[in-house]
């Protein structure tokens, strides 16, 4: 008798193009690319704005210190929100530093040494150019009637823009 041999495969799940939305796969898509850049967006925000509050010098070093880590908090939270956006459409999300990085629009500042001034005032320019992102996937949501999304994105504009105003008001007394 030959010897037969016997090719033993791992049955992989099937991938649908189905997505647990009512949202048409183009549709979820070009969503969950806008979310995507999002994500990328404020995990660069939330690095810059701990590496800021870690580096944070100066006479109002504690109120600053404080106020850029609810900050960093803050847009911690909204990560995970918006990653699991994407996934309620049937989409995937980052996965890695690298994919991070291909995605953000946001600059990084690696400089060693930052004035606090210039610590805020960056951070608000960011928030800001955060702001029009967001603004941007709203459109983008409303487009395809994706009202779930839509709505969490004004609550994401309304809490970057508190971090734009309380930011603005600092940098103009320094």
């Amino acid at each position: 008798m030959a010897n037969q041999e016997v090719t033993l495969t791992k049955e992989r799940p099937q991938v649908t193009s189905e997505t647990p939305t009512d949202l048409s796969g183009e549709c979820a898509a070009e969503i969950a690319s806008a979310l995507r850049q999002l994500l990328a967006d404020s995990f660069a925000l939330y690095l810059k704005t701990k590496n800021f509050h870690w580096h944070m010098t100066g006479g109002h070093f504690r109120d600053y210190h404080l106020l850029l880590d609810e900050h960093a908090d803050q847009i911690f939270g909204m990560t995970d929100e918006i990653a699991e956006r994407a996934r309620k459409i049937g989409e995937t999300t980052l996965r890695s530093i690298s994919d991070i990085s291909r995605h953000q629009r946001l600059k990084d500042n690696n400089d060693e040494r930052v004035p606090p001034k210039e610590m805020l005032r960056e951070l608000r320019v960011d928030n800001q150019a955060l702001t029009r992102y967001f603004r941007s996937a709203h459109e983008t949501c409303e487009k395809y009637n994706d009202v779930a999304t839509a709505s969490e994105i004004e609550v994401w504009i309304d809490q970057t823009e508190r971090r734009t105003w309380f930011l603005w008001e600092i940098v103009q007394d320094l």
